[in-house]
Formats: C-alpha cells, sequence, structure tokens
C-alpha cells in the first residue's frame, strides 16, 4: 500500500470511529457491536504504525494515553471559574429568583436547570477546531494542565466543527458502573478501596500516567463556557444547543424553566429520582437563561448573581461516639472532635465529626459513649446533629474542656466576645505546623509538592519551623527522609524557588494575619504595592481604604508590629522573595482614552487580536467590555461576519468601529 492509498483509508477509518465513538459515548446509541469497534481501531493502528507520518493529534488511535508526566503545569484561567452560591430550601430559590427580578427589573425571568454533577470541574481549549488543552479548576484562577489525561475521555471530541478560538467547561465524573468496577479491582489487588466516585475520578484525573486514566472509564458533561469567539448567541439554552450541535456531550436532563415555581418542581422532581441516575448528583444548578439579563446582574467576587446551586439536603446516620480529640488550629482555637464507630453517609465511610466548640457540646449534651445522628453538611463535612437521649445507658461520660493547650501546656484562653478557647503561646507546635500548612495551600504560595503530610514531616523532621526555613531546605537533607527520591526532592525544591516570584497578594495571605482573607490581601496589596509600606501604615490609613474595617486594621497593625514578625520579612527579602504587588492598581488604568469611562462590545471574528487580549487591551484604556448589546453600550467593535449585534447597534444609533479602527485606538 502507496502513502496515498494509506491516507485515504487513514481518513476513511477515522471518519467511522469518531461516528461510532460519538453514538456510543454521547448519544448511548450505538450502531456496531465492540467487537467490530475494536477490530476498526486495530486496523487504523496498524496503518498509523506503518505510516507514522500521518499520525495526528486528533486521531481516535491516540486517545490511549501518551508517556507518564513528571508534573502538572499551572493554567491560568483567562476567565476565572468562579464557585456558585448555595440554596438549602424553596425559600432560598425564591429569594434568589427576587434578587434577580429586582437585578433586572423584569416581573419574571426563565431559568435553566441542570443536574450538578458530582464530580470535577474542566476546562477544554479549542483552537483551529482542535482540542488543544484541557485543565482542572484549581483554585478558580490558576489549575492544572490535564490535557494528556482528559483525552482519554472518549465524550470529549478530539476535533470540531468550530474554527473560532472556544473554551467550553464541564464535569468530568466517573459513572456508578465504573465506580463498582474499579473498586472491585483494587479489592482483588489489596488496594486502599475509593470513597466514592468523585473522589476517584479526580484521582484518575490527577495521574501522571494518562494510561492510569484511559482505563478508568470516566465520562463528562459540558455545562458552560469560558472564552469564546464563536459567534452571537443570546441565551444560555441556545448555547448549550450549540455546543450539542458542535458534538459535545451536554446532560439531557438540563431544562428551561420559565418561573422560579417550574424551577422548584424540578428540584423537587430531582430530588425523589436522584437514585435512578446513572451518576451521582449532589444537586441542581439554576442559571438565568438570558445572556444579557447575566450581564446585568454581573458578579461578587466569588460568584456569578445569575446563577446559584440548590443543594439537596444531607444524608443522616446513626453511631456510636467513642471518644472526643482536641486540635489546635494555626489561630491558637482549640477544636473538638468526635471520633465515631465508623459508619457509611452520603457515600462515604464517616469515622470523624466535627463539634466545633464547648458551648456546642454543652448545648446538645453531647457525652462520650452516646448514640448519635450525624450528618453531612454539604455532602461534605460531617457534623454531629443531636443525640439519641433515649437510648443512653447510664455509663456515658460527660465531656469537660481543658483549661491547658493539649499540644504545648499553655494556658488557654477565651478572648472577649469569642466562643472558642484559644491557645496564645506564639510558639505552640501546633499553631507553627498549622501556619505553615496554611502558607503553601493552594490559595496562598500554591507550592506543589509541599501537602500537609510532607509539611509534618518536615516538621517533625526538625527541618522547618518557621515560613523562612522552607526557603532554607536543601538536597541532602531532604533525600534522608522517607519517600523522598532524587526526582521528587528536585521537583520540590524548584516548586519553593518558583514561588519566590508570587505577587504580594499571595504572600501576604500566605502569613495568615488574623482577619485578612485573600480578598482583604489583594486589596492591600493593589493600594500599598509593597509590604515595606504596608508594614508602616497606621490605624487610620488601613480604615481609609476600603473593605478594610476597624477590626482587620487593628489586627495588621498589631501583627506587624512584633519584632518576630519584622525579623520574618527582612529574613524573606534576604531570601529573594518577591515583596511586591505585581497586578494592574486601578489608577493605573487609563483615564484619558478613547474607551475612558465607555461601554464596549465585540462581535464578529478579529483578525489582529483574539477576543481576550482586545478585552484586556480596552480595560486598561478605562473602557468595561460587556457581550450584549443595548442603550448602555458606547462602542460596537465589529471584525468578520458580524451578525445580530451589529444590525442591533445600526437600529440603536450606536458607534461601530472595524478592527482597523480599534488597532489605530490602541496604538495612540
Amino acid at each position: 500500500m502507496d502513502i496515498q492509498e494509506a491516507t485515504k483509508q487513514i481518513s476513511l477509518l477515522r471518519e467511522k470511529l469518531n461516528k461510532y465513538n460519538y453514538e456510543y459515548h454521547v448519544l448511548d446509541q450505538p450502531s456496531i457491536s465492540d467487537a467490530a469497534y475494536d477490530e476498526l481501531m486495530q486496523e487504523l493502528v496498524k496503518l498509523e504504525e506503518q505510516f507514522p507520518e500521518l499520525i495526528t493529534s486528533d486521531s481516535p488511535s491516540q486517545r490511549v494515553g501518551g508517556s507518564p508526566l513528571d508534573e502538572f503545569e499551572k493554567v491560568e484561567h483567562t476567565i476565572p471559574m468562579l464557585s456558585l452560591g448555595n440554596a438549602f430550601n424553596e425559600q432560598d430559590l425564591k429569594d434568589f429568583d427576587r434578587r434577580v427580578r429586582e437585578g433586572v427589573d423584569v416581573s419574571e425571568v426563565a431559568y435553566v436547570c441542570e443536574l450538578k454533577i458530582d464530580g470535577l470541574a474542566i476546562s477544554l481549549r479549542y483552537v483551529d477546531g482542535f482540542f488543544s488543552r484541557g485543565a482542572t479548576r484549581g483554585d478558580g484562577k490558576t489549575g492544572e494542565d490535564i490535557t494528556q489525561n482528559l483525552r482519554t475521555i472518549k465524550s470529549i471530541p478530539l476535533k470540531i466543527k468550530e474554527e473560532s478560538a472556544i473554551e467550553v467547561r464541564g464535569e468530568a465524573f466517573m459513572p456508578m458502573k465504573s465506580f463498582s468496577a474499579l473498586n472491585e479491582i483494587r479489592e482483588q489487588n489489596g488496594e486502599d478501596l475509593f470513597a466514592n466516585p468523585r473522589n476517584a475520578a479526580a484521582g484518575s484525573l490527577r495521574q501522571l500516567d494518562p494510561k492510569i486514566a484511559a482505563a478508568r472509564n470516566l465520562d463528562i458533561f459540558i455545562y458552560s463556557v469560558g472564552e469564546w469567539e464563536a459567534g452571537e448567541i443570546t441565551s444560555h439554552s441556545e448555547r448549550l444547543a450549540y455546543l450539542r450541535e458542535l458534538g459535545f456531550k451536554v446532560n439531557p436532563e438540563t431544562k428551561k424553566c420559565q418561573n422560579i415555581d417550574e424551577v422548584i418542581a424540578y428540584v423537587n422532581y430531582w430530588q425523589e429520582h436522584r437514585p435512578d441516575l446513572r451518576y451521582e448528583i449532589d444537586g441542581i444548578v439554576i442559571k438565568v437563561d438570558e445572556i444579557e439579563m447575566q450581564e446585568q446582574l454581573g458578579f461578587t467576587a466569588k460568584s456569578p448573581r445569575w446563577a446559584i446551586a440548590y443543594k439537596f439536603p444531607a444524608e443522616e446516620a446513626t453511631t456510636k461516639l467513642k471518644d472526643i480529640e482536641l486540635s489546635v488550629g494555626r489561630t491558637g482555637v482549640v477544636t473538638p472532635t468526635a471520633i465515631l464507630d465508623p459508619v457509611k453517609v452520603a457515600g462515604t465511610t464517616v469515622q470523624r465529626a466535627s463539634l466545633h466548640n464547648e458551648d456546642l457540646i454543652r448545648e446538645k449534651d453531647i457525652r462520650i459513649g452516646d448514640t448519635v445522628i450525624i450528618k453531612k453538611a454539604g455532602d461534605i463535612i460531617p457534623e454531629v446533629v443531636r443525640v439519641l437521649v433515649d437510648q443512653r445507658t447510664g455509663d456515658e461520660q460527660p465531656f469537660t474542656m481543658p483549661t491547658q493547650c493539649p499540644e504545648c501546656g499553655s494556658e488557654l484562653v477565651r478572648l472577649e466576645e469569642e466562643v472558642a478557647l484559644r491557645c496564645i503561646n506564639p510558639n505552640c507546635p501546633a499553631q507553627l505546623r498549622e501556619g505553615l500548612i496554611h502558607f503553601v495551600s493552594r490559595n496562598a504560595m500554591n507550592i506543589d509538592g509541599l501537602g500537609e503530610k510532607v509539611i509534618k514531616q518536615l516538621f517533625d523532621e526538625k527541618l522547618i519551623f518557621t515560613i523562612a526555613d522552607l526557603y532554607k531546605l536543601n538536597k541532602e537533607e531532604l533525600l534522608k527522609l522517607e519517600r523522598m527520591g532524587e526526582k521528587s526532592v528536585q521537583n520540590l525544591l524548584q516548586s519553593i524557588d518558583n514561588s519566590k516570584e508570587n505577587s504580594l497578594e499571595r504572600l501576604l495571605f500566605g502569613l495568615g494575619i488574623r482577619y485578612v482573607g485573600s480578598k482583604a490581601a489583594q486589596t492591600l496589596s493593589e493600594h500599598f504595592l509593597t509590604i515595606e509600606k504596608l508594614m508602616m501604615a497606621t490605624e487610620e490609613e488601613l480604615i481609609s481604604i476600603q473593605d478594610i474595617g476597624e477590626k482587620v486594621a487593628d489586627s495588621i497593625v498589631r501583627y506587624f508590629d512584633k519584632p518576630q514578625v519584622k525579623e520574618l520579612i527582612q529574613e524573606l527579602k534576604e531570601l529573594g522573595l518577591n515583596l511586591e504587588y505585581k497586578g494592574l492598581r486601578q489608577e493605573e488604568i487609563s483615564t484619558d482614552s478613547p474607551f475612558s469611562g465607555k461601554t464596549v462590545v465585540l462581535t464578529g471574528k478579529l483578525e489582529l487580536f483574539s477576543r481576550s487580549e482586545a478585552k484586556q487591551k480596552i480595560e486598561e484604556l478605562g473602557g468595561k467590555v460587556t457581550g450584549s448589546v443595548s442603550k448602555t453600550t458606547d462602542i460596537l467593535i465589529a471584525g468578520a461576519d458580524a451578525g445580530s449585534k451589529y444590525d442591533k447597534a445600526q437600529k440603536l444609533g450606536i458607534e461601530i468601529w472595524n478592527e482597523e479602527q480599534l488597532e489605530e485606538a490602541l496604538s495612540q
């Protein structure tokens, strides 16, 4: 067979295999047997082995998984993957609907309801029609590149009929059948079983060897988009329909509801029929359908105002409370935890549950030896709901909180207006250890390879006590530790070194200053630009900053007034850590430009810029970029094949620019 004939035969085989794959994995309507499909696949693989120059990234043969990776690369999400606010009952849904209607000033709003799949949120990017990159959600701003693992999911198309650059988002999950089969194999091999399909899916997609992910039979549902250059679509339901046309797997149970009463009926139906599904769900996602309304409603710092997640009521179980343990957190708070007889709740085996504080134990009259009802709050955190007093035998023992820290023996105190008991010894080992765990965490310095277990190991071996010690670790001492090989040590030290370049807000959050969360850290960094200026700030200066109240200001001043903190910051500086803010300040956004204070809409295909590039440049010049044309739009920038937005802008008399005018304005 010559190369010309091979090219023709390979093209025909790929076309057939893609068709059969789509029928089986997306439509659930196979038209040939598994054996016939495998026979065609083997024929394709043999031809590609014979003519390797004809292998392409979108070939069905390329799903089996490539070579193992050393580590996952970081991916910055151009448009953040935000989390959703929660609703737990019918009244919460009605309150959400009221806020939406008031926000867009209409009497009734149409919503799209989707089953909330219990899996792993992921992002898929397509360029020129080809699947180019897949990433995890991560912290919403930064995820991990898991492209090789996602390519093994057969319901993800490797090529689509849309040449514009687009990013779609969805939930990767493990069907119950795959989960049962996987645990059966692990049990036969004497391996630990996965607690639930969500953990199994997440664990599979974070394997460095993609062949492991390929063997796990994962699936996906696509539910939204990120960056979008694929033309004009005015509603979420239309966008889902178009994604279906492109070959993406969209949940068939998704439904458009005309009002909140229909939404509530949908929620009630699936709360009852949840066990009938072949995959796990933990709630319903409700989204405003009209995209223009979504843009009017906008976002809070953490979530969109136009969407909410209804969480199903937590499953409860009965068990015996055997003991109460105490732990000390990074702020010194001593937290009691119930030790339970193992019991299965919402798909996982629970042996520990939160008791929060001494007042709650007293209020619920919880005693060691009690039979208790536990539940998972939001299907995640187990907690003791109540005691079954009528099952007491008289042998149960009341619990009294200690007066001394269980870690360092210092006297515990209860600060004014606080319920919790607190250890105020700054050298308490537990606080130092937990502070280090917080410092390396995803939302703080995000240091790969320094998880909780590794930090505890380093702490126990007396290799680290302070944040600065992390940056003094060396290869020789790390190689002496258990489960620390040459490659893992090299990767760990590289991750630590890379973290030195983080912008100030990450370091500030990582320091663990009381009341300073990630949002306050961002605000403070943007305002002061350097940590030195922040350290010199007075309480009055801090209070004058929007969103920084008296409690936060007082905590910051007290923190930086400590001699040991000043020494730490100086040491971090000498170790080469960046102590400056790297982002744009609000005042750096231009006010003297054609876009200053203007609302801009982009439409059609742009040749000189990508949508995201154009949007960023316009916003840096003081403009606001939205997705739909309205009376408040000042400028429409129209690329090739501009559609309905162009027509609407003409009718409203809105100024219309071509891409050359945009380029000229940006160059000025």
